[in-house]
């Protein structure tokens, strides 16, 4: 799961982007071939959010944790500030770090599973209800469930939604692409990853856009080791797509983690001149959200989680923990 910004420290609520619903028309059913706005981003149907507005996520009934899985301090907690300010900024060596290779192996086994369910005709909240089973089985707490108050156990985010997409009851399209984010809590330690999939016959731009997105993940991770500085990864990632008719969101950052689910360092992800490095022990995500054309801004509908583009192109995102060690940086979720 996504932070926000550096400066923002981790997966708040944000609304400062206004509400465009004037959008002019969904991109390939645009008819001013003269306007430089209107670009053909392919064909997908947008995701807007459902009418009457419904503000807040107090409608949405948590789904139930057994009383013996170990939760994070969070749970319950609506206004949570995750303190780590006495936490070392490096995972050491044995059973830490054991434990949160092991949250990120469960989180790698979900993602596979959960990518194993999309499928035409099935519902984000069907895919929801069965990962929170599975992580369930595996003595896990759904990290994201109920932290600051978000109400499912996963994130689903389909064609030009960015991040936190709420799963919900619309079935799955052909043609949808949909991004599927995990954290796990095992045993102390949280687990981060996530995938975009392709859904039924997608047409050739957004399979373009999952492998660009997955090509600046790669990119991002390779600009990592000990001693390098963190504003690499954000200028890999540059490099990657700044010949190509995308753009990185930079609302949303990568972040550490461990046994705190969002902490520093903070992962920006375009060109940016943050100071620090990476050392060994330090374990964070990379996790860019890549979007089509020159436009990264976004904004949040009423429910107060979910991001969309804000010209409702589409946008794709991948994600893995990497831990740095003494001779170069190991990706835990591959």
């Amino acid at each position: 799961m996504l932070g926000l910004t550096r400066a923002s420290r981790g997966f708040r609520r944000t609304s400062h982007i206004l509400n465009p619903l004037k959008i002019r028309t969904p991109r390939g059913l645009a008819t001013d071939a003269h306007d430089p706005e209107v670009e053909d981003f392919g064909n997908y149907s947008i995701i807007l959010p459902p009418e009457p507005f419904i503000f807040g996520v107090d409608h949405i009934k948590p789904r139930r944790v057994p009383d013996h899985i170990n939760k994070p301090a969070y749970v319950g907690i609506t206004d949570y500030k995750e303190d780590y300010r006495l936490l070392g900024t490096t995972i050491s060596s044995g059973e830490a770090e054991e434990s949160l290779r092991a949250a990120a192996r469960l989180a790698k086994r979900v993602r596979q599973y959960a990518g194993s369910l999309v499928r035409v005709g099935t519902t984000t909240n069907e895919i929801d209800a069965a990962v929170h089973d599975f992580i369930i089985s595996n003595s896990a707490y759904p990290s994201p469930l109920r932290y600051l108050s978000f109400p499912r156990s996963c994130c689903t985010s389909v064609n030009n939604i960015i991040v936190h997409g709420i799963p919900d009851d619309r079935p799955l399209e052909s043609g949808d692409i949909i991004n599927i984010d995990i954290t796990v809590f095992l045993n102390g330690y949280h687990g981060d990853t996530s995938e975009t999939f392709l859904v039924g016959n997608v047409d050739d731009q957004g399979k373009e856009l999952v492998e660009v997105t997955n090509e600046a993940l790669k990119r991002g991770i390779g600009a990592c080791g000990p001693r390098r500085p963190l504003k690499g990864i954000g200028r890999a990632i540059h490099e990657s797509i700044r010949h190509k008719n995308y753009s990185v969101s930079s609302q949303f950052t990568g972040h550490g983690i461990g046994t705190v689910f969002h902490r520093p360092p903070w992962i920006l992800h375009h060109l940016n001149d943050e100071p620090g490095v990476m050392m060994p022990g330090d374990c964070f995500t990379i996790e860019p959200c890549i979007i089509q054309g020159l436009n990264p801004r976004g904004w949040i509908f009423p429910d107060g989680w979910t991001a969309s583009t804000e010209n409702c192109a589409r946008s794709a995102q991948a994600e893995h923990m990497v831990l740095i060690t003494e001779t170069g940086a190991e990706i835990l979720t591959l």
